[in-house]
């Protein structure tokens, strides 16, 4: 693996930016590419943009007290900007490249064309779709054992994960390759197969789309279900995954839960997952019976919930949270009690 792999991104917008800044950040050159042809005052424009809007986000890493203003410099001057005249002598000494533009079939097939004809043979390509399958994309790839899908969630600059999708020609040493530079520049890659939506777009789409119904219903209002949301939902699976907390709770509580909730609003989409009703009548309840989702027989489970709890009480801490021991003498000082709260967010009531 080359120490510090040539980037290029194929798409000049917020996409292409986050990715330059991400891999500058960790020292490496990246070449954003804009296929779009431009005249010249409007192709001055862009690269004026894009170069601010990387200098605006390196600027918030400055102010932060990340980096330095010399570090900044620096890191700027790791990204060249090619227009669709230059693409091939960019894409040429390519490692790594990104398609980055619109969720438009024409544009991506355009765009994976031009890549797949002008990169090195033994670069991988990446596309950054937030939509289509990795297998619909790979058509217009040339040698597709080296493409799959790199979905970065906004603003990529600064969240961790990168979901990687993988085709069914998809060669398994590029996805380990891949890997391999993201986690060396501080992501967290997570491989999954082919599906619409990934992971986490998934699961976040049903959770929005309940709390807009919530709202619907006036169950609450909508700075009461954000409140609940962040202070609730939010704190718990920042620490926990997912499943990981159905093994805590345990499948049988899931499935009575979701049970009663399916009776009592009447609706389907509480039914309980096939695989939680198996797990129940194995007697894979999670936790308290040593294995659920996760096999908990070979680990201390005592030091494994202290370390969970741990962290959780450093995050509660850390957001102005955590109430002090006596309780809050004074509610006026209580942060939980101001709409200012930088966490809680905004009281529109």
């Amino acid at each position: 693996m080359i120490e510090k792999p040539v980037v290029a991104t194929v798409g000049a917008g917020r996409m292409g930016c986050g990715l330059a800044h991400v891999f500058a950040y960790a020292g490496h050159q990246i070449r954003i590419i804009d296929i779009k042809k431009r005249d010249l005052n409007s192709r001055r424009k862009l690269e004026s943009s894009v170069f601010a809007n990387i200098s605006n986000t390196l600027g918030l890493m400055e102010t932060l007290g990340k980096i330095s203003p010399d570090d900044r410099a620096n890191m700027i001057s790791k990204v060249s900007f090619h227009t669709v005249d230059g693409a091939a002598n960019a894409l040429a000494g390519a490692d790594v490249v990104f398609e980055a533009v619109p969720e438009v079939a024409d544009i991506k097939r355009s765009a994976l064309t031009l890549i797949s004809q002008n990169s090195p043979e033994n670069s991988i390509i990446a596309s950054t779709t937030s939509t289509i399958l990795v297998d619909e994309l790979a058509q217009h790839v040339l040698k597709p054992h080296r493409f799959l899908n790199a979905h970065w969630l906004n603003p990529a600059f600064l969240i961790p994960l990168v979901e990687l999708s993988v085709g069914k020609k998809t060669n398994p040493q590029a996805v380990e390759n891949l890997k391999e530079i993201l986690e060396s520049i501080g992501k967290v890659p997570v491989v999954l197969k082919a599906s619409p939506g990934f992971i986490v777009p998934r699961i976040q789409a049903l959770a929005m789309s309940e709390a807009a119904r919530t709202l619907e219903e006036g169950v609450a209002t909508a700075d009461e279900i954000d409140k609940a949301l962040r202070v609730g939902f939010g704190l718990r699976f920042a620490i926990l995954g997912l499943i990981e907390f159905i093994d805590w709770g345990g499948n049988d509580i899931l499935y009575h839960a979701g049970t009663y909730m399916k009776d009592a609003l009447q609706s389907d989409r509480f039914e309980v997952a096939d695989i939680t009703k198996e797990h129940m009548q194995d007697g894979r309840n999670g936790m308290r019976e040593g294995r659920g989702f996760y096999n908990y027989q070979n680990i201390d489970i005592k030091a494994y919930q202290m370390e969970t709890l741990r962290k959780l009480m450093d995050l509660i801490d850390h957001l102005g949270l955590l109430a002090p021991p006596g309780g809050i003498k004074n509610l006026d000082q209580s942060p939980a009690s101001r709409a200012e709260h930088p966490y809680l967010g905004p009281d529109n009531s």
